[in-house]
């Protein structure tokens, strides 16, 4: 049977890629993904047929991912992080949805063995690098709107806001959208002091990691790009400091037993 792995490769760090996905990507001949991301994966790469597609190809991607898989060809359908969270999984799944409905002609995507594989994604990366700021109920929020209208999006900071969970935001900025982040930090700035610890995370656990520890009201959509997780704490939210060592924790509760 034709086979294709839908996999999250994690955040960048290959000792980050989860076993399961390893083994897949060696039993694969074709590896589907954004360029940047094979070149992540360095030395597991040898020997494969690479299929590069760019950015905003996503639709092209995974219906090549069916195709090449639906010929014969153990193939993987690769994102970075958790392939389910903001990625590519729930394309595969649209389309042979669409095929079911009659609106697609590849009824051969039907036949293919799909194997979801999750990674590390980038909001677990980031809180473990600064201590344990997912320690209480979160959420994540992507503030692109190519996709979802901004009014479900603001919807979305102000009931963020009003359940206080700490959030991670995911697209935070790009050259065509700069002030989306500065908006939801007014948003939040409503239900939470300016003092609530934020940790700025770019390029997560690849060689040009940078950790920023500021706070809700210092945060600016000018020091953030598509290559960087944004995490706000929530109201709770803690930062310490221990001579060179700060810590970000979120509490979750168990001061009531200490």
């Amino acid at each position: 049977m034709s086979k294709l792995f839908v996999m999250g490769m994690g955040p960048g760090d290959l000792g980050l890629v989860a076993p399961n996905a390893t083994k897949a990507l060696a039993a694969c001949t074709d590896w589907v993904a954004y360029g940047y991301y094979l070149e992540l994966l360095g030395e597991l790469s040898e020997g494969k047929t690479f299929h590069d597609l760019p950015l905003g190809e996503e639709i092209g991607r995974a219906r090549l991912a069916l195709s090449l898989a639906a010929e014969g060809k153990t193939t993987a359908l690769i994102s970075s992080g958790d392939i389910g969270i903001y990625a590519m999984a729930t394309l595969v799944f649209e389309l042979l949805d669409l095929q079911l409905q009659g609106k697609e002609n590849h009824p051969e995507w039907l036949d293919v063995d799909i194997e979801v594989i999750p990674g590390i994604s980038a909001m677990q990366a980031g809180a473990s690098r600064v201590g344990a700021m997912l320690g209480h109920d979160f959420c994540t929020i992507s503030l692109s709107d190519l996709l979802t209208p901004w009014e479900t999006i603001d919807k979305r900071l102000h009931a963020c806001g009003a359940g206080d969970f700490v959030v991670s935001f995911y697209n935070p900025v790009s050259k065509k959208r700069d002030w989306q982040l500065n908006h939801a930090r007014d948003v939040l700035l409503q239900y939470r002091p300016a003092s609530t610890p934020v940790m700025i995370g770019r390029q997560l656990t690849r060689p040009e990691e940078e950790i920023t520890f500021i706070t809700l009201g210092e945060l600016d959509a000018k020091d953030v790009d598509m290559f960087t997780m944004v995490s706000v704490g929530n109201s709770d939210t803690k930062h310490i400091v221990n001579g060179e060592k700060e810590w970000i924790y979120t509490p979750r509760g168990y001061s009531k037993k200490l």
